[in-house]
């Protein structure tokens, strides 16, 4: 039977439906739509893979040898450990990309203006949206983490905590969507969203302890990089990967890691979905 959303979407428009189940309801018909345009352009998901493979490989093989780590000596098969926390968080954030262009491609359209004349929650293309970025995100995590273990990586602190870093890193993923959901109502073209949505990326990424320990940046800019949402997520993840090299970080936000990510990630979601709904209601294609 044909629900009220994808009626509506189809062209005949119901009486307008509330509620929390509605919404949600309506959320997951757009997540679907966005899905089953990311499986007719499969374009989107390889390139979206070459990327963070390429950056494994660079690093580990290229790199790897020449970046030492406190107290370890300079190797790429201790690096390799070091690395992969770094990579996958990059990976997750590096999504607001795509969401960004996406959702921008949506408005020069006008398919966004479809949908805010259907009688839906006016949050649900944008949760839609986004839920759809954390599936294919998580697909690529997979992926990753395969070829993150022919190179070398391992997980030594268990499944169960291995398990909770991933679900850590799509709970980055997700709030960063939300980053990019805003930027792709805010610009005009998905080649701006996509510019936009990056360039503010490069500096999160590599002012942290992705790549290398924050010890070995400058006084100033250390602060900077302990307290960025990105470090705390890489330095969770290399906690319950059991992946930690060298000593840990005496910094606040190093000694509760885990804590902070949540926090990091539950603050960016909701501060930039209230931002990106209000956004939404007053965009025009």
């Amino acid at each position: 039977m044909t629900t009220a959303t994808e009626h509506a979407i189809g062209g005949a428009i119901p009486k307008q439906r509330r509620g929390a189940a509605a919404t949600l309801h309506d959320s997951w018909v757009v997540a679907k739509r966005n899905l089953r345009r990311m499986t007719r352009i499969p374009e989107i998901v390889v390139f979206g893979l070459m990327q963070p493979v390429m950056f494994v490989l660079l690093f580990s093989y290229v790199m790897g040898g020449a970046i030492q780590i406190p107290g370890t000596q300079a190797s790429s098969s201790t690096y390799i450990q070091f690395l992969m926390a770094g990579i996958f968080a990059q990976t997750v954030t590096f999504a607001t990309a795509g969401a960004s262009a996406g959702i921008a491609e949506d408005m020069t359209k006008g398919l966004v203006d479809r949908f805010r004349s259907l009688p839906m929650a006016r949050s649900a293309v944008l949760v839609g949206r986004t839920l759809a970025d954390l599936c294919q995100t998580a697909f690529t995590l997979v992926v990753l983490a395969v070829v993150a273990l022919l190179v070398g990586w391992r997980i030594h602190n268990g499944v169960p905590k291995a398990l909770g870093a991933f679900a850590l890193l799509l709970l980055l993923g997700y709030a960063f969507s939300w980053i990019g959901a805003l930027i792709g109502l805010s610009v005009r073209s998905p080649e701006a969203a996509t510019s936009a949505g990056l360039i503010w990326l490069f500096p999160l990424t590599f002012i942290s302890n992705a790549f290398v320990p924050i010890s070995s940046m400058p006084g100033w800019l250390q602060g900077i990089a302990y307290w960025n949402p990105f470090s705390a997520t890489v330095q969770a993840c290399r906690d319950l990967f059991g992946n930690q090299v060298g000593p840990v970080d005496s910094a606040w936000p190093m000694q509760h890691a885990v804590l902070m990510s949540v926090l990091w990630s539950l603050v960016i979601t909701a501060v930039f979905s209230w931002l990106s709904v209000r956004k939404y209601r007053s965009a025009s294609g």
